[in-house]
């Protein structure tokens, strides 16, 4: 046996009639839908049920599994101290998937435990669970930081463990969804709240979970969602999958998006590896075909820029070798002086950026390949490139006039000028027209926090520069 089924659903604690006092009824489709959803775990009567949970440990690089024999909890950050939990982890799972995590090269495993106890996007799940269900062990999961694909592949290597020991398991993956879907509710209204949920609720009541990976970041940030990478987990999970589906709810009573759906499996090819293969159910490997497609034209259309770029960054990460700067580049890359920052994004997300606000070597074709090798192995905000990333890898070159002094963000464009803020020692750049950065006060911000500053600091200076950007848009 492996996964035999999972369920998508909420986490808000005022679901819990202990914890709502009477508001709990105003969500009674998603009350009603929750039990049905438990009901729908206890049929499937599993050894092992794996919960990812926003609320557990998260690292922006590595996924934290909870260790040890078990874990308890209460809802008394709720008032309800009285709703308590006592779980028992099962370790033989746990152990095998951070042993094949840590074979695989893939960031996951127990380390990193910062607080035992159980958080309410594991408590709410089991709330209902447990009404009909308790012979099972649990596998708590957090999320990270790392790219929607990256969640996906975790749920894939979940998957293989569950096979390798022949698990009986249901998946449970805890979020909310939007946040923003009232003006009166707790976080406000984004326009972005609604068209969240209305897609998600769209793809995972179809599971059609290719298109999990086709939101952008700057949406789902602007929507404030919390479950979009515990989703991921779980289609990962049940990749290759032929599904009987059922959306069950779907309400924003209090401003916050709740969804319930189950999914069941059917019989699936004995050979995991077959999985998907004819059916169109391998959504990562149809997903990363697309792209591939999609970075071979942008590669093809690379400016010399850029190329010197992508050509420093494969010898130095391959190699460990610094290439020369090449006698075939355009002349203004060898005669020219000017500041560089070289961009590293993979799969939709920033995996190195490193640049100089000046020219610090003697051309542009040097400054770009110091920077490339910076960008691609010294951020600190990220681990060294391996040789496997490299051909999933967008670059772009930013170079940089010189800054000029301002008196004011009123002479700030988002569009056209990179800021640069300085009090003291202190200092912080932006580059310009970047994606999610939409306004001069987030655009400032971000400077301030960069360099160290609070975002209400006052009596910094301002300098603003403009760039000339080499990238690829397809």
């Amino acid at each position: 046996m492996s996964i035999t089924g999972a369920i998508m659903v909420p986490h808000p604690p005022i679901i819990l009639p202990e914890v709502g006092n009477g508001e709990e009824k105003k969500i009674q489709a998603t009350i009603t839908a929750y039990e049905e959803a438990a009901r729908f775990v206890a049929s499937l009567k599993p050894e092992t049920i794996i919960l990812t949970s926003p609320h557990s440990v998260m690292y922006a690089d590595y996924f934290h599994v909870s260790p040890g024999q078990g874990a308890r909890g209460d809802m008394g950050a709720f008032r309800a101290t009285d709703v308590k939990f006592d779980v028992t982890y099962d370790n033989a799972f746990t152990d095998r998937l951070a042993r094949k995590a840590l074979h695989d090269d893939f960031p996951a495993g127990v380390l990193g435990e910062k607080e035992p106890r159980l958080d309410h996007g594991t408590m709410v799940p089991l709330y209902f669970i447990n009404k009909y269900y308790t012979d099972y062990k649990l596998v708590r999961i957090g999320l990270s930081g790392l790219t929607l694909p990256d969640h996906y592949r975790f749920g894939q290597l979940i998957q293989h463990v569950c096979d390798e020991l022949d698990r009986n398991a249901v998946f449970v993956g805890s979020g909310d969804l939007s946040h923003k879907l009232l003006a009166e509710g707790p976080y406000g209204f984004a326009k972005e709240g609604p068209e969240y949920d209305e897609r998600i609720m769209d793809v995972m009541g179809s599971a059609d979970f290719g298109r999990l990976l086709d939101f952008d970041d700057n949406f789902c940030e602007r929507a404030a969602e919390c479950g979009h990478r515990s989703f991921c987990i779980m289609a990962g999970a049940l990749d290759g999958y032929d599904l009987d589906v059922k959306r069950l709810s779907h309400e924003g009573t209090f401003g916050v998006g709740y969804g319930i759906c189950t999914y069941k499996v059917k019989k699936a090819a004995d050979d995991p590896v077959k999985r998907g293969a004819s059916d169109g159910r391998g959504f990562l490997a149809i997903w990363q075909e697309e792209q591939r497609k999609v970075l071979d034209k942008k590669r093809a259309a690379e400016d010399p820029y850029i190329r010197l770029a992508r050509r420093t960054i494969e010898t130095y990460v391959n190699e460990g070798v610094k290439i020369e700067v090449p006698s075939d580049i355009p002349d203004e890359m060898k005669s020219r002086k000017a500041g560089v920052f070289v961009s590293i994004h993979k799969e939709g997300k920033l995996r190195g950026c490193i640049g100089t606000i000046s020219s610090v070597y003697a051309n542009i074709g040097e400054e770009i390949i110091e920077n490339a090798i910076s960008a691609s192995t010294r951020d600190p905000r990220f681990n060294p490139i391996k040789p496997n990333e490299l051909e999933s890898l967008e670059i772009s070159v930013d170079v940089l006039s010189d800054a000029e002094d301002i008196s004011g963000k009123d002479e700030l464009d988002v569009k056209r000028y990179g800021v640069i803020v300085t009090k003291g020692y202190k200092r912080g750049l932006l580059l310009p027209n970047l994606d999610g950065v939409d306004t001069v006060d987030e655009q400032v911000a971000i400077a301030l926090r960069k360099a160290g500053l609070s975002e209400n600091e006052k009596n910094y200076k301002l300098k603003r520069f403009e760039v000339i950007r080499h990238e690829v848009r397809i």
